[in-house]
């Protein structure tokens, strides 16, 4: 609209994806010598919304702010299959790409890029438990070099987000 603009978005640092970036970045940097690779699980936000926000962006864009070399960051999500989707699952194994971003259906059955993982990030909660299970998965594997992985899930307290989660 002609002369209409939208207030900016102000940024709380007890939001979720703020506690999700701050995390990620201090993971990444305590895993550079061994090239620790974390996957962060995101459902909802694949694609930008209608006035243009997007939660991959949102979150790329404050890692990179927070120091994560862009190069360190890949992002995977939507319907399409495809080149560009590939690359990123081959480099996670080689620790070229540490942190990968994309939604249950692009990282779950048939991504085998346990080998480095450390870390593994839900930022939403998928509806079925299957997905969880799926998702989980992704680091709970042989082959995998860490002894210790950790998993974690980002809720907003007194959210709707919690309910799949199975939290109270």
């Amino acid at each position: 609209m002609p002369g209409c603009s939208l207030p900016r978005r102000r940024t709380f640092p007890t939001r979720r994806f703020n506690a999700l970036v701050a995390n990620v970045t201090t993971i990444w940097q305590r895993t550079m010598p061994t090239r620790g690779t974390q996957l962060i699980f995101a459902d909802l936000g694949i694609h930008p919304t209608p006035w243009g926000y997007a939660v991959y962006a949102d979150v790329i864009t404050k890692l990179v702010q927070h120091g994560v070399p862009r190069q360190d960051i890949a992002a995977i999500g939507g319907r399409g299959h495809g080149c560009q989707e590939a690359r990123p699952v081959r480099a996670g194994p080689s620790g070229t790409v540490r942190i990968l971003l994309g939604s249950t259906q692009k990282m779950g059955t048939g991504t085998n890029i346990q080998k480095r993982l450390i870390a593994l990030h839900h930022l939403d909660a998928p509806w079925k438990p299957a997905e969880v299970e799926q998702r989980d998965g992704r680091i709970l594997r042989q082959n995998n070099m860490n002894e210790e992985v950790s998993i974690y899930r980002y809720v907003t307290q007194g959210s709707f987000r919690r309910l799949p989660l199975g939290a109270t």
